[in-house]
Formats: structure tokens, C-alpha cells, sequence
């Protein structure tokens, strides 16, 4: 009688088919948005600086609100949702959020106004990767959980790369803000699209997903592994940041136009997506360890060979950082996928 109620309540194939593709087309896109939002504000940092007569030191801070901000709602975002059940509506509100948070600094007409839409454009972004990514685990289960996560992060990739060259072209021929505010226009419209796209699963649901990816663990714990991959993991986001933050004066100073501008960091997500793929073979050749030293030294040497070049060589050299500057994330995410079991010395 329990294994006949059981299978009276499994859920069709079918469905199940069509509910996987539902979280994944809501994850993607969410993701593509959501991190073209994020690296869009590199390219408005030199605007910025001529429009508003910002020195260095206040560009940065700015840029901090943003990232700051996404940073330290993750969490809070996630509990709320998981708190009162409600992830669709907090990614739409999130995502809505951030789209308002460039319509604002569309509209802003000073540094006060531009810091407050920063501040709401983060925390419409926090609530992303909690949310889109734990979608990707409810609906997905064993090693195809992987494949549909490795899909969802290269999603963001093409967010990167969309944003910034859609913003160049946009402004060849619309001012800065308008550009801006119909940009904030797209999270609102992809907002009510979350809401009404997103799976929502039941409690049942989400229990047997947990099932399923507990039967999948195996291997030894150890202990300083998670340190070890978040010290890396920090230290590898704050110079991308920096270094992200910094490139736009350092093609200016070259002779770079905004238009230049955003078509270096169109190459550089470029680069950075096609280093996600060829880190992980690296990674899975040579091993995690030697991985990382290797990506996080031609990064070092990137960064710093760029400073003499003119703007043409740098524009070549660019890709190439890239390659090494997201490559690290996919040799961490190997590790991770793995439930941190071994970083390093792994057994066979």
C-alpha cells in the first residue's frame, strides 16, 4: 500500500521535463540579468567621473555600495525566502529592484541621488544567486545537477558580455541616462516574467531533492578544506573587482573612448567565459591546486603587463586576463561540487 501511494503521487515524467526547463530558463535568465547588472557599472565609472568630477577614491566607494550591498543581502534574502516560502516573489522584487536601481541613477541629478540608486540596484541584485541557484538544486538532482548549474553560471557569463557592448552601442546614439533607465526598464518587464515563470515546490519536493544529493555524497570530509577555498575564493574576487574597477581609467589614459571602453570589457567576459571551460579541463589534468597557482599567476602577470602597452596591445592582451581572471572560479567550483571533500591530495 506504501509503495502504491508513492508512486500515485511521483510526478509525471513529462511535467517533471517541463518543470526542469522552466527553472533553468528562469535561472539562466535571471543570472544573464542580474550579472550584466553587476558589471554594468564598470563602464558608467568613467561617465560618472566627467559628469559628476569624482575623484578615484569616490568611484570606489561607490562601486562598494553596489557590490557591498549585493554581497551582504544574500543572506537575508535567502532566509526571508525560505522563512515564508516565497522565492518566486522575492527574485521578482529583486529583480525589479535592480532595474529600478538604474532607472534612479537614470534619473538622479547628483552624487547623493546616483549612491542611493547604487544602494537599491545591490539589493535588488543580492537576492540572485541565494535564490536562482538554490531553484537549480530543488529541481535538479544527482549529476545532472552539475550540468544545469555549469549552464546557469555560463548564463552569467553572457550577461557580462551582452551588458557592457549593449550599453557602448546604446549610447552612439542615446544620452547616458536614457540608455540607463530603458536598460532598469528590462529588470522590471524580466521581474513579472520571474514571477509568473518561476516553479514553486512543495515541501515534499524539496525533502526528496535533499534525499537525493545526501545518497550522492561521498568521501571524506576535510576539515580546512571550506576555509581554504573561501581564503581563495575572496582573495580572487577582490582583485577581479579591483581590477575591473580600474581598467576603464586605464584605457582612457590610453585614448580609449567609452565605446573602447565597453568593447574591453565586452573581450574580457569573453576571455572569462571561455576560461570557465578550459580551467576545468586544466583543473581536471593537472589538479585543483596547480590549477589555481597557475590562473592566479598569469592573472598577476596580465594586470601588470597591461600598464606599458598601448591601447591596441592592450585590447588583444585583454581576452587572455580574462581566460585566467574567471578561469579560478570553475577550478573552485570543482571542489564545491564535490562537497569540499578534497581540495587538495584528493584519493582516487
Amino acid at each position: 500500500m506504501s509503495a502504491a501511494t508513492d508512486d500515485s503521487t511521483a510526478p509525471d515524467p513529462a511535467s517533471a521535463k517541463a518543470t526542469e526547463r522552466r527553472a533553468l530558463g528562469v535561472a539562466c535568465g535571471a543570472h544573464a540579468l542580474h550579472d550584466g547588472y553587476t558589471d554594468l557599472v564598470y563602464v558608467m565609472l568613467p561617465i560618472w567621473q566627467g559628469e559628476f568630477g569624482l575623484g578615484f577614491a569616490a568611484l570606489g566607494l561607490m562601486r562598494t555600495v553596489f557590490s557591498g550591498t549585493l554581497a551582504g543581502f544574500q543572506i537575508p534574502a535567502g532566509f526571508v525566502a525560505e522563512r515564508f516560502g516565497a522565492a518566486a516573489t522575492v527574485l521578482a522584487l529583486g529583480t525589479a529592484l535592480a532595474g529600478l536601481g538604474y532607472i534612479f541613477a537614470g534619473l538622479s541629478s547628483g552624487v547623493a541621488g546616483l549612491v542611493v540608486a547604487l544602494f537599491i540596484g545591490g539589493l535588488g541584485a543580492s537576492t540572485q544567486h541565494p535564490l536562482a541557484s538554490s531553484l537549480i538544486a530543488h529541481a535538479f538532482a544527482g549529476t545532472r545537477s552539475l550540468k544545469a548549474l555549469g549552464t546557469y553560471n555560463f548564463a552569467g557569463d553572457i550577461g557580462k558580455m551582452i551588458f557592457p557592448a549593449a550599453a557602448a552601442l546604446m549610447f552612439i546614439v542615446l544620452p547616458w541616462r536614457q540608455a540607463l533607465m530603458i536598460l532598469g526598464a528590462l529588470g522590471v518587464v524580466a521581474a513579472l516574467a520571474i514571477f509568473v515563470a518561476m516553479p514553486r515546490f512543495s515541501d515534499a519536493q524539496m525533502s526528496s531533492r535533499k534525499d537525493d544529493h545526501a545518497r550522492g555524497t561521498t568521501g571524506a570530509v576535510r576539515p580546512l578544506a571550506f576555509p581554504l577555498l573561501l581564503s581563495v575564493g575572496v582573495i580572487d574576487s577582490a582583485t577581479r573587482m579591483a581590477f575591473l574597477t580600474f581598467l576603464p581609467f586605464i584605457l582612457t589614459a590610453k585614448g580609449a573612448s567609452v565605446q573602447v571602453v565597453g568593447l574591453a570589457l565586452t573581450l574580457i567576459f569573453v576571455g572569462g567565459a571561455m576560461g570557465k571551460l578550459v580551467c576545468a579541463f586544466i583543473g581536471a589534468r593537472i589538479g585543483a591546486v596547480a590549477t589555481v597557482w597557475l590562473t592566479e599567476t598569469v592573472t598577476a602577470l596580465g594586470i601588470v603587463s597591461l600598464l606599458p602597452l598601448s591601447l591596441e596591445p592592450a585590447l588583444m592582451l585583454l581576452p587572455i586576463v580574462g581566460i585566467a581572471l574567471n578561469g579560478t572560479s570553475s577550478v573552485l567550483y570543482g571542489p564545491e561540487s564535490r562537497h569540499i571533500r578534497c581540495i587538495s591530495r584528493c584519493p582516487p
